[in-house]
Order: C-alpha cells, then sequence, then structure tokens
C-alpha cells in the first residue's frame, strides 16, 4: 500500500511532465492510462502505456537526474502523488553505502534507456518501398500501403492512423510471397493534416512487436535485399 499524500486529475492528452524536465515526485495511476514517451528524431515515441496501480517518476527521486521520459494522461486520469515525506524517510533508513549503490543502478539504467531507444529506431536502415499491408481497426478491416519499411518498423500512409500507442495485428504482403506475414504491432507516431511539426503524407509510424521466427526472417532478408539495391 502507497503513501499517497495527494491526487492529481488530467484530462485526455495532457502532460503531466516533459522529458528533459527537472522533478523528483514519484507517481502512481489510480484510474486511467499514463503513456510514456521518448523523443526520437524529433518524432514522440511511445516506450510503455501505464495502467492502474502501476508506478512511475521513481528514476528522478532515486538518482537526481532530470526525467528520461515524457508522461501524457490517456483519457482522465487520476494520479496519486507518494508522500515524499515517507519515501525520503524509507530512502534514509538504508546504508549510505546501498543507497550509492542505489543511484549508480539508476544511472546506469538511463544510459541503457537511451541506446535502446536508438538501437530500436534510428540504427535500423529504412528504404523507399510501396508494399501492400491491411489491419483491422475499431469498425473494419482497413487495406492500405506503406512507403517505407525496416526490420523494426514501417510508415502507413492513412488518412485515419490510428491512435498512437495502439497495439494492433499486421498483415503485411511482400512481393513474389503468397503468404502473408502477421506482425504484432504499435503505433509510435502519427500525422494529420494541420500537424506542424512535421511535413509529408498522413499516416503512423509502427513499430514491430512479435512475430512468427520465420516471418521475421523472411522480413529481414527482403529488407537487406532491397537496401543492397542501387
Amino acid at each position: 500500500m502507497h503513501a499517497i499524500a495527494s491526487e492529481e486529475t488530467y484530462t485526455d492528452g495532457q502532460l503531466i511532465f516533459k522529458e528533459g524536465s527537472p522533478g523528483d515526485w514519484v507517481y502512481i495511476v489510480l484510474s486511467g492510462e499514463v503513456e510514456i514517451t521518448k523523443t526520437v528524431e524529433g518524432r514522440d515515441v511511445v516506450v510503455e502505456t501505464l495502467r492502474e496501480g502501476e508506478v512511475f517518476g521513481e528514476l528522478g527521486f532515486l538518482g537526481g537526474i532530470r526525467r528520461t521520459a515524457a508522461a501524457r494522461a490517456v483519457g482522465n486520469t487520476v494520479l496519486g502523488v507518494i508522500d515524499r515525506s515517507f519515501l525520503d524517510g524509507e530512502f534514509n533508513k538504508l546504508s549510505a553505502d546501498f543507497r550509492g549503490i542505489l543511484v549508480a543502478v539508476v544511472l546506469r539504467f538511463k544510459k541503457m534507456i537511451d541506446r535502446i531507444s536508438e538501437c530500436s529506431f534510428r540504427r535500423e536502415p529504412r528504404t523507399l518501398k510501396t508494399l501492400s499491408v491491411s489491419y483491422k481497426d475499431r469498425q473494419s478491416f482497413v487495406a492500405a500501403y506503406s512507403v517505407n519499411i525496416s526490420g523494426a518498423g514501417l510508415f502507413v500512409k492513412s488518412d485515419n492512423p490510428l491512435p498512437k500507442g495502439e497495439k494492433f495485428l499486421l498483415k503485411l504482403q511482400l512481393p513474389d510471397l503468397e503468404q502473408t506475414l502477421s506482425i504484432q504491432c504499435q503505433v509510435v507516431w502519427t500525422q494529420k493534416t494541420g500537424d506542424e511539426a512535421r511535413a509529408g503524407a498522413n499516416g503512423m509510424g509502427i513499430k514491430f512487436l512479435e512475430m512468427d521466427e520465420k516471418d521475421g526472417l523472411v522480413l529481414r532478408r527482403y529488407v537487406q535485399e532491397i537496401t543492397r539495391r542501387p
């Protein structure tokens, strides 16, 4: 049971804190959801979606570091702010050596998060290629096409992209392959008419979460092949 000092209410899309901002308050989700995002190549990439009972903001408290990611409410959300005096008291009960170990772990974890973000979203070669895809939104199946692809994800052109953070099953059709690939995906960013932050076609950036080992091998070989082409 967490010692909650106060409660805060946020509306859908409201920013709780920004990436890189100072702050060491620790929160627990009482109701609603919280989306944790990192900025990679100018885009907000969804790292995790937190639900009732989950805690966040602990790295700032333990390590005395700036926020490693941004937090934003998904739907109407109520957060509990964990009592700072209680946390300080519990932390100070630990030996100085053990407190030092915890801080070192936090700083190492921060470096790991930064490196994983770069590896996941920057280092995969991305190639311009038009491919047929299909997926099910909340109403019906949608046939669309992607305009670029890598081994980690793709961009799907759509005037009605799925919400950022949405997880779904994507059917991907590669050329000269009869069987479609089935891939569990998540929307990491979207672009619609009127967005000032980005230029280009409407649609959504998607990262691959899970796929059959055989499908994964086929996809990697395909991306490597088209990347080598002049």
